[in-house]
């Protein structure tokens, strides 16, 4: 890879492009529990992260949505035009996106060269001020303005969609 993006590069990106955000290094969470107990969570819209694969394995999604919604695979699939969805391995995970299991975010989609991974946000992130995120890193959480996650990921190259997830 030739510019990776992990904690510390996307903090200079954030800062070089004047995006105003805030964060909080903490210990590696890896559950809504442990995301309580480091005080992340009541800061804004904390999001959970799901890196999918369509049934071939050609089509990678990563799918970014308030922690209590609930992705439902099947109507997904079907929303954005895909054939059945299943997690993608470990394996894909590092060569798309470059980070390790319980690291996943968008943030991730700068490292992915080929800008072949399609993000799915959910609509109602959509006027949200403070969307909190991991800058591919789990022992930290970065709360920014969607609009500014948008315009990295369209600046990057990287296709965005829209869907409606409904609440757990």
């Amino acid at each position: 890879m030739s510019d990776f993006y992990g904690k510390e590069e996307i903090y200079k990106l954030l800062e070089s492009k004047g995006i105003a955000f805030e964060k909080l290094e903490h210990e590696a969470v890896y559950t809504m529990e442990d995301m309580e107990k480091a005080g992340i969570v009541g800061k804004g819209t904390v999001c959970k992260n799901l890196f999918l694969r369509d049934a071939k394995g050609k089509t990678h999604y990563l799918v970014t949505v308030p922690e209590e919604k609930r992705v439902d695979m099947k109507s997904l699939a079907e929303h954005i035009g895909s054939t059945k969805l299943s997690f993608a391995s470990a394996e894909r995970l590092t060569k798309y996106l470059g980070v390790e299991q319980g690291c996943v975010s968008p943030f991730g989609v700068l490292n992915d060269e080929s800008k072949s991974v399609i993000v799915v946000f959910d609509n109602d992130l959509k006027n949200n001020n403070a969307v909190g995120i991991h800058p591919n890193d789990n022992t930290a959480s970065v709360w920014l303005a969607f609009s500014d996650l948008k315009k990295i990921i369209e600046e990057h190259g990287n296709e965005i969609c829209f869907a409606k997830f409904d609440k757990s």
